[in-house]
């Protein structure tokens, strides 16, 4: 998988709102620093996470699934293990035009060869076994 760093700077660049899949409420873990980060760089970011419906991770309400989340969103971002990814695509897909989402980013290590071409033949942007956090500072933050 080798992603242009055109395209993934235009994805950063275009995106604003992240659904992310897997946002955890434990600042030790990965999707909620990456969460933290985002946000900090003027994303919005809305937490989903079935274990901690209702509650709030960095001031974002927490919602069972995609389809709970009331408001649009652009990005799908992934923070769950690649065997669970195509349930999430398929939900993905099934909102997309109506939420408006364009993207589908699976985090480091997660991969769903399957998954992303459903995403793409739908005509999603998968990204795969990449980070935005990182995309984003060497591309567009503090590494560049």
């Amino acid at each position: 998988m080798s992603y242009s760093d055109d395209l993934l700077e235009g994805v950063l660049k275009k995106v604003r709102t992240v659904a992310m899949v897997g946002a955890s409420p434990k600042s030790v873990r990965p999707s909620n620093f990456v969460m933290k980060f985002l946000q900090g760089k003027g994303y919005r970011v809305i937490p989903v996470n079935p274990g901690q419906v209702g509650k709030k991770i960095h001031g974002e309400t927490v919602y069972a699934s995609l389809s709970d989340i009331p408001d649009s969103f652009d990005m799908v971002d992934i923070f769950r293990r690649s065997e669970a990814v195509g349930p999430i695509m398929e939900e993905t897909i099934e909102l997309a035009e109506a939420k408006g989402v364009s993207v589908v980013w699976m985090q480091l290590g997660v991969f769903d060869s399957a998954a992303a071409s459903l995403g793409e033949d739908y005509g999603l942007t998968v990204i795969m076994d990449r980070c935005p956090k990182i995309e984003y500072t060497r591309l567009i933050g503090e590494l560049r």
